[in-house]
């Protein structure tokens, strides 16, 4: 991420993180440590995956101390191993104690996403499918998580409601079926927009087709109906299935002949990556 999005994006929501951890002082860490003491502390992979969110770490730090001095030995989206340093941070041993918690947090977190990405995208490999994320993400976590996901070789859907349509049962209920909605959808939207529906029948992959829809999400159904539908579409959209996709049973969708699988469990069940920072010490 660079200084540009981490200052627009970025930093608004690292600073809540932080108020949110330090309400009025670290009493702890001011109860230990009476003034400025120079320390340096090292950054610690205690599991195998894949790092994403260096910058977010190393950002909580210096928005605490902008003296605080962090030197990376990986890159994110590099898989690490445990037991390896990733780096060392160095400043002030009450910023160092103090921004600790929040900075592991993000990068436990985002490093998690990415790890689990990875081994799901690798189930895809020799095909032409794109592994997409959703907006089933953490509340005020997105740019993270989604920034995750492309580090461990995924692609990002729609960012938020404001970025694409994405015409859901919901919405097609409301408008009165699939070529109305997407008939208001194509009037409403500039024209830039690619209008994607959701379908759960081959009744609605009809419609979608006859109404012109640039995408078509074939979500819950059935690998032979999912099948059924690709070849009933033949290239007139483009194809994304969705529905309860995990690393443990994307590999029955692969032969489907989709474009995209999009997966929520990307982000809202990823389990974190375990990082640590140990050895601090006086310097």
């Amino acid at each position: 991420m660079n200084e540009i999005t981490q200052t627009l994006q970025m930093d608004h929501l690292i600073l809540e993180a932080l108020r949110e951890d330090i309400s009025s002082e670290d009493v702890t860490t001011n109860a230990v440590i009476k003034g400025p003491k120079a320390g340096e502390v090292e950054l610690l992979c205690k599991q195998d995956g894949i790092v994403a969110g260096l910058s977010v770490f190393a950002r909580v730090f210096a928005l605490l101390d902008k003296g605080t001095e962090v030197e990376f030995c990986c890159e994110d989206g590099n898989p690490v191993k445990k037991g390896q340093l990733m780096g060392k941070v160095k400043g002030d041993i009450r910023v160092l104690l103090s921004g600790e918690r929040v900075a592991l947090n993000y990068l436990q977190r985002m490093s998690g996403i990415a790890t689990y990405t990875h081994a799901v995208a690798s189930l895809l490999k020799g095909t032409k499918i794109r592994l997409l994320d959703t907006r089933k993400t953490t509340p005020n976590m997105r740019i993270f998580e989604k920034y995750a996901v492309r580090m461990g070789g995924g692609y990002n859907h729609r960012y938020n409601l404001s970025d694409g349509v994405l015409l859901k049962d919901n919405h097609i209920a409301a408008a009165g079926g699939v070529a109305k909605a997407v008939r208001m959808a194509k009037e409403y939207a500039p024209f830039v927009r690619k209008i994607e529906v959701e379908v759960e029948t081959m009744d609605m992959v009809r419609e979608a087709v006859d109404a012109g829809a640039d995408i078509i999400m074939l979500d819950n159904m059935s690998v032979e109906e999912m099948k059924k539908a690709v070849a009933y579409i033949a290239g007139r959209a483009e194809t994304e299935c969705s529905g309860n996709v995990t690393k443990e049973n994307i590999g029955r969708l692969a032969a489907i002949g989709v474009d995209y699988i999009s997966s929520g469990a990307l982000t809202h069940s990823a389990p974190i990556l375990d990082i640590s920072l140990k050895n601090l010490r006086e310097v």
